[in-house]
């Protein structure tokens, strides 16, 4: 008898014997994709019921919105000055370069470079002893020259004596009349070389012709000075100063007119200093108008008591130009702008803002004049703008 293998049987769920003879079968396994399933849907209940809870939160928050802070200004009416704002440049009031007008030795310095040197002070001393010398000598000279001149006054007396009663010629009295003239002439311009030499010994001390500020030596002592062309120091008058500065020509009309009406006042701000702006006037407008640039050149007077303002130091300008009457302005920070136009935040007394559209005007001393829609005392809001919107609560900052 021929036998194939053997085939397996299909197996069966083992019976399980309960207590009562009752058969259960064992639960089939879950498959993998059945269970994540089952976890992606409680994932998705889990995030609806978290979304829901906030969506609720959030509509509890839409009924009740916080305060924003804010600072607010009040919106003024009065005379407002238009301005220009520019770049200006320091100017000495005048500059010297003090040379010696004899040659000579230069002995000593007696200042301090970049000190404060007072009107008629010694700034440089040249070897006197040469100018001295030559001073003694006119002097000599100027002796003689009276001494002799007595003698011809002498002369000329006895002789007119003697000619009178006719001693002598008129020839003789003539000759002796002549030599007074020229003792008279000889003395004089001996008197003169005398004043001369004195004047040359004084320029042997060189002084500051003006208050000022001294520069840096340009030679030392011992060196060899030229009459009128060795340099020694350079002075700078700053008290006061002028300061130079270019306004375009379509301005100037505007300055003219205002400075009809009166002297025109100048302020300057200085770069790092933190006191207060300086108050000038000006006091200069150039005859023309440069064709290059389309500028002309205007300079401002300064008095600069505390030498605050220095030579070719660089500063801020503010011209006046037009002075608007009773207009309202407010600062230039409450001014805000979008796609449909410039606006302020308006703070009621409800403790709402409300988003008005206004039409700006020009701009002067960080304040922007408001030509329509808004009126004198509106408190505007000039900080936490970009919080608010039309109708948000806000709360001024104590």
């Amino acid at each position: 008898m021929v036998t194939g293998p053997a085939v397996p049987r299909p197996r069966k769920n083992p019976a399980i014997a309960t207590a009562r003879g009752a058969k259960i079968e064992k639960p089939p396994r879950m498959s993998w994709k059945k269970i994540v399933l089952v976890v992606a849907v409680l994932l998705a209940i889990a995030l609806a019921m978290h979304f829901g809870r906030g969506a609720g939160d959030n509509s509890k928050a839409a009924k009740t919105p916080a305060e924003v802070p804010v600072e607010v200004a009040s919106a003024s009416q009065g005379d407002v000055e238009l301005s220009l704002k520019l770049v200006g440049r320091v100017e000495a009031w005048s500059t010297v370069s003090l040379r010696a007008r004899v040659s000579g030795q230069l002995e000593s310095l007696s200042f301090t470079p970049g000190a404060l040197v007072r009107k008629g002070s010694v700034l440089a001393q040249i070897d006197p002893r040469l100018l001295q010398a030559q001073l003694d000598q006119a002097r000599g000279s100027v002796a003689r020259d009276q001494a002799l001149l007595q003698k011809a006054q002498a002369d000329q007396r006895r002789y007119a004596d003697m000619l009178a009663k006719g001693f002598v010629s008129k020839a003789d009295y003539d000759l002796y009349q002549a030599n007074l003239a020229v003792a008279r002439a000889t003395l004089q311009s001996d008197r003169a070389a005398q004043e001369l030499a004195q004047t040359q010994l004084d320029y042997a001390r060189i002084v500051a012709p003006f208050d000022g500020i001294a520069g840096a030596p340009l030679v030392w002592p011992g060196a060899q000075i030229s009459a009128d062309s060795t340099d020694i120091v350079v002075l700078n008058q700053v008290e006061p100063v002028r300061v130079a500065f270019n306004i375009p020509e379509d301005s100037l009309p505007a300055v003219r007119a205002a400075l009809a009406n009166g002297a025109i006042a100048v302020q300057v701000t200085i770069s790092g200093d933190k006191g207060a702006p300086l108050a000038g006037t000006l006091d200069f407008i150039d005859n023309a108008v440069d064709a290059t640039t389309g500028t002309i050149v205007l300079k401002a007077r300064f008095d600069n008591a505390g030498h605050r303002l220095t030579p070719g130091q660089f500063v801020q300008v503010s011209l006046p130009t037009t002075r608007l009457a009773n207009v309202v302005s407010v600062p230039v920070h409450a001014l805000q702008s979008s796609s449909s136009g410039n606006f302020v935040f308006v703070l009621g007394a409800d403790g709402k803002v409300q988003q008005r559209y206004v039409t700006p005007g020009p701009t002067s001393a960080g304040r922007t004049v408001i030509d329509k829609g808004l009126k004198a005392g509106e408190q505007v809001v000039t900080e936490g703008q970009m919080l608010l919107v039309d109708g948000s609560a806000a709360v001024v900052k104590g």
